[in-house]
């Protein structure tokens, strides 16, 4: 993980993976340049056109949250928010199943 956040392109991952974080990364920085060259390159290592539409939707989302949230003055939670937030994500999941089925 830490070779991916300092370079994902030196990093182990996948060339199929490095094209989509080009791809994402040029929709974080430079979104108004993006070309059909950009979506080929990404189509070319493997990616469909339903996933890479998935990236840059989640990318664009996250891009909103953080405008919205810096925005607006919503804080972090505490650390201690999170290691409960962990925990119950790791024993319930996302959505929990009714208990009584």
């Amino acid at each position: 993980m830490e070779a991916v956040l300092e370079d994902h392109r030196s990093s182990p991952l996948s060339d199929k993976e490095k094209a989509l974080f080009d791809l994402v990364e040029k929709t974080n920085r430079e979104s108004n340049q993006i070309r059909r060259e950009d979506l080929e390159r990404a189509r070319n290592a493997g990616w469909t056109d339903e996933a890479l539409y998935d990236a840059i939707t989640v990318c664009a989302l996250f891009n909103f949250y953080n405008v919205w949230i810096d925005a607006t003055g919503v804080h972090d939670m505490p650390a201690a928010g999170y290691v409960a937030s962990g925990k119950r994500l790791a024993t319930d999941g996302y959505a929990p199943m009714n208990r009584n089925d």
